[in-house]
């Protein structure tokens, strides 16, 4: 269990001093215990009972440092088994892998998709977090001349190799860079460890389909020193994936529930793997690929390698860890106002929309896309969709009669006409009550706004 708000209180000084910033003790226990402030913040306190509540802090999995700088990715970190407990913290790392074996122009240009790619979902941007160098070919010579194309890259590296000779030559280029080293196993853990220890640097452990093996092989790296480590318990395909799962999911709770320490680290998955077997094209593997990355996302993987870059493979699997990763008790909003939308005049209509973020951006989309002319008021219903927030009472007559007088939108056009969205008709006639103003119930999709206000244009000309 995560320590609470009372237990952070007990190992506080409760002198309610207030220079942490917090009135009271009890206050700063709380913000610690919502990952909201920092122990240092106390300086009450001495370095034996600041070491001991940061002992009780630490999270169920360690949180593992990849690369360098602003772009460095954090993983792990999970302090709760259920995202409704608490809320998920350092989002999945997603990493896409290239081989040492493809030509110039295809490493290039694969490592430019990589660092390219960016896509927009509900005003956040959505990217892909590192690069994956695998030693496909076995060859030290040119693993090496792959990872010396990558020195200068603004993304963290994982360097994949089993063979250590190969390893050690990578880490002499980039080791100051801080990758990822992929992996340890039975066979190479004692150098894989000391080359870790040489250059500071994560380390997985890899050792497929046996736990039993694995608490052994952990317990020997953390004896060796070695504190950073990612476990990787393999990634099994077709009739193998239903145990996968359940590895990953019994390394997770081994973590949290029973504080295991030698399971207490960050887990990767390998959906990369669908692209080593099977004869189906690419378009299958693809889709194979992205619907396995979702399953392990799903079952607590921290990270996780990909080998395709195609947008319509990598899409689902970051929206879906955009979802995971979103706070639940802290529902996403825009900011409440008047937005504008194309040429605008003073009989431009006027759309009424709530400020949960989905909802907003895919309006703003639909408006755009669809080239339409009017002005949208978005009303603070404390991120809440339209029909929760009529069932919440957030979307009222009152709320948006306070807000045209908040905008002023009654100095910008001469009509008094508003268009709420199909699924506000339930308090059309509140909303005409408390506004004065006549209140039109506009479509259930904000697809096919568009074409409702090129009818209503047309109707008005006649």
């Amino acid at each position: 269990m995560r320590a609470t708000a009372m237990d952070i209180y007990r190992l506080l000084p409760k002198t309610n001093c207030a220079k942490c910033g917090e009135a009271s003790c009890m206050a700063f226990a709380t913000k610690l215990s919502e990952k909201e402030a920092d122990v240092s913040l106390c300086t009450q306190m001495t370095d034996k009972e600041r070491d001991k509540l940061q002992e009780v802090l630490a999270p169920a999995v360690r949180e593992v440092l990849i690369g360098t700088g602003e772009n460095a990715i954090t993983i792990g970190g999970d302090e709760v088994l259920y995202r409704y407990e608490l809320t998920y913290y350092n989002p999945t790392s997603l990493v896409i892998e290239v081989s040492d074996d493809l030509s110039d122009e295809e490493f290039e240009d694969k490592v430019k998709k990589v660092d390219e790619f960016e896509f927009e979902r509900t005003g956040e941007k959505l990217k892909l977090n590192a690069i994956a160098i695998r030693n496909k070919s076995g060859s030290t010579e040119k693993f090496t001349q792959a990872v010396n194309k990558l020195k200068d890259s603004r993304l963290p590296l994982i360097l994949c190799s089993f063979d250590t000779d190969s390893m050690e030559a990578a880490l002499k280029i980039v080791g100051d860079k801080r990758p990822l080293i992929y992996a340890a196993t039975e066979n190479n853990l004692g150098t894989m460890a000391s080359l870790a220890l040489e250059y500071d640097c994560p380390l997985t452990l890899f050792v497929p389909h046996d736990l039993e093996k694995m608490k052994e092989l952990s317990w020997a790296l953390r004896s060796k020193g070695v504190k950073n480590i990612v476990l990787d318990p393999g990634t099994f395909v077709k009739g193998g994936t239903g145990d996968t799962l359940d590895e990953f999911r019994m390394i997770r709770r081994l973590a949290v529930e029973k504080k295991d320490p030698d399971f207490r680290f960050p887990i990767m998955g390998v959906p990369a793997i669908y692209w080593l077997f099977g004869k189906e094209n690419d378009v299958v593997k693809g889709i194979r690929e992205s619907i396995t990355a979702a399953k392990l996302m799903n079952s607590y993987a921290d990270i996780l390698i990909i080998h395709g870059t195609e947008m319509w493979e990598l899409i689902p699997v970051l929206t879906l860890r955009q979802s995971l990763y979103t706070d639940p008790r802290k529902p996403q909003a825009v900011d409440a106002g008047l937005y504008e939308f194309g040429k605008l005049d003073e009989n431009s209509p006027i759309i009424v929309t709530t400020n949960f973020a989905l909802t907003y951006y895919t309006v703003e989309g639909d408006l755009k896309s669809g080239k339409a002319n009017c002005y949208l008021l978005v009303v603070d219903t404390g991120g809440r969709a339209v029909d929760v927030s009529i069932a919440g009472n957030q979307f009222t007559g009152k709320a948006v009669a306070e807000l045209i007088k908040e905008v002023g939108i009654e100095d910008k056009v001469t009509h008094r006409k508003l268009i709420i969205p199909g699924l506000g008709a339930p308090v059309s006639g509140e909303i005409e009550d408390d506004t004065g103003w006549e209140v039109m119930v506009g479509p259930r999709d904000s697809s096919e706004v568009p074409d409702f206000l090129g009818k209503l244009a047309e109707e008005a000309s006649k």
